[in-house]
């Protein structure tokens, strides 16, 4: 099959809206979680999220097109907006073997909310005629692929909060099997809303620690209590080989595995038994590379940040001979569908500059997550190899494998 690297990545958060900046506030352990001003909170019983403050969609779309797209689309067109110019890609391949992922765990989630309220008060002849085209989950590759002219496979994927990784390993099949030359992949995500927040805080997922929004997610730590909502985008372009050689690209890292299972579980509570076998299911592919890093999914969760770790440490055969591991969700929140593509961009930047982010709000220890697990500061290392996780409601599971060439 045909080897697959990355030479392009775009990243917006709550803590940067281009990749560098982000990342650099995320290895300085800065917090983006703050009180929600997307929407008034006040009735609501978690006030706190990730938001992308200051973002102007004007600058990436046509003023007239915003109105047409949901903020979903408008932060992943800042994110492959950005990856297409690092990949300095435009105009140098076919568009026709030029395909796309796009990724998001709900889609348009304020305007399904903000129409069905219109509907109700004031009848269905005043539906925005754009509410269907900017709510749709695949119409985040529809925009992105018209704005750069992409007219190889375009594909979406919506696997909650593994969408993003399972993106990657579906454009990274696309080009294996011939099926296209390049791929760009974008995972984006903006659920804060009235609608996304009261769901996910009746299921009693999300923290309440209205007090302390920056220290509310605290991944693998004693006294976590549930995620925070994230929103952004993250953006990768994917390469044949040959190809990315033939014209000179800068190559970031390749892709040497991926691995896919279904915990057949329930349908929120994860296991560790579907995570392993896709950690194990990458590590077969990748063959023999020794791990380096691992960005776990670390959500803060009591469930899954426990689950996690025990499956880590059967994967690599026990606590001692596990690789460092961090969750970059206290940073920027849990960005649902979108999450796997931002951290993959964030793997993918600690490999290159040999830093790993650490896992910030970790002081009380849990007996359950006894793995090294970066805390508080970032750390210099010599990365070569990386793994990063998603698992997704429904017991849907997703790992990525990047190697330095």
């Amino acid at each position: 099959m045909k080897r697959v690297v990355i030479t392009g990545l775009g990243m917006i958060n709550s803590v940067g809206q281009d990749k560098e900046t982000a990342f650099s506030a995320i290895l300085d352990g800065k917090c983006g979680i703050r009180e929600i001003e997307l929407f008034d909170a006040e009735k609501f019983s978690v006030k706190i999220a990730g938001e992308v403050v200051g973002f102007n969609p004007s600058e990436v779309m046509d003023a007239k097109e915003v109105k047409k797209a949901d903020r979903f689309i408008q932060l992943g067109m800042k994110a492959a907006n950005e990856a297409m110019i690092d990949a300095d890609i435009a105009d140098k391949v076919d568009n026709e073997r030029f395909g796309i992922v796009s990724a998001s765990g709900i889609g348009g989630l304020p305007n399904i909310e903000k129409n069905s309220v219109v509907c109700d008060t004031r009848g269905p002849r005043r539906i925005s005629p754009f509410f269907i085209p900017s709510s749709l989950v695949n119409m985040l590759g529809g925009f992105i692929s018209i704005e750069h002219g992409i007219k190889g496979p375009n594909l979406s994927v919506v696997t909650a909060c593994a969408a993003g990784t399972h993106a990657i390993s579906e454009a990274a099949k696309t080009i294996m099997l011939d099926g296209a030359d390049q791929m760009l992949v974008i995972g984006a995500e903006s659920a804060i809303c009235g609608a996304g927040i009261g769901g996910f805080a009746s299921m009693k997922a999300l923290s309440t620690n209205n007090e302390n929004p920056q220290g509310a997610s605290r991944p693998f730590d004693a006294d976590r209590n549930g995620f925070v909502m994230g929103e952004g985008a993250g953006a990768l372009i994917l390469e044949e080989y040959e190809s990315a050689v033939a014209r000179g690209a800068t190559i970031y890292a390749e892709v040497v595995g991926f691995g896919e299972s279904g915990d057949a579980n329930h349908i929120t509570t994860p296991v560790p038994d579907g995570p392993l076998r896709a950690i194990k299911a990458a590590l077969r592919m990748a063959g023999d590379v020794k791990v380096d890093y691992i960005n776990a999914h670390g959500t803060s969760t009591p469930a899954n940040d426990k689950n996690e770790t025990a499956a880590i440490k059967e994967a690599f055969g026990g606590a001692e001979n596990c690789p460092p591991v961090s969750s970059t969700k206290g940073q920027i929140g849990h960005c649902l569908g979108a999450a796997g593509a931002i951290e993959a961009v964030i793997s993918i930047m600690a490999m290159r500059d040999g830093k790993i982010p650490p896992t910030i709000n970790y002081t009380t220890p849990d007996a359950n997550c006894d793995l090294d697990y970066v805390p508080n500061v970032a750390r210099d290392a010599d990365l070569n190899v990386v793994m990063s996780n998603s698992f997704g409601f429904g017991g849907t599971n997703g790992v990525v494998i990047f190697k330095k060439i």
